[in-house]
């Protein structure tokens, strides 16, 4: 191992690492708390879904379709009018919080997830 250097200052002991393997390090510990959370059963996206998030002009409609649900079914799991959900998801009604929060629910997609602003 001898691209580990050690040095003391002031009295602690350091080991001086180069740039390149610290980084490489990091990626690795990243990876494994990456891992972990999976391994915990957190959801992961596959990258077709996201391309299409930052593409589309509705994101409810992409998660709906990703999930594999009709505008019904999304309605009815977000305690929603069907004509409701359907305005709100071609962006004809904005949807108040509330709505938004239970469709996210119904989703089973964080609030955030669905109210993006998109940056220029």
């Amino acid at each position: 191992m001898g691209v580990f250097s050690r040095t003391v200052i002031d009295g602690k002991p350091f080991v001086l690492v180069p740039e390149e393997k610290f980084e490489d390090m990091m990626d690795i510990i990243m990876a494994k708390e990456v891992m972990a959370r999976i391994e915990a059963g957190e959801e992961t996206w596959p990258a077709e879904l996201v391309y299409e998030l930052f593409d589309t002009d509705s994101r409810i409609r992409t998660y709906r379709n990703y999930r594999k649900m009709t505008v019904a079914e999304l309605a009815e799991a977000a305690e929603l009018a069907e004509a409701t959900m359907s305005d709100i998801e071609n962006g004809k009604k904005t949807g108040s919080v509330d709505e938004l929060k239970r469709i996210a629910a119904a989703l089973k997609v964080d609030f955030d997830d669905l109210v993006v602003e998109m940056v220029d």
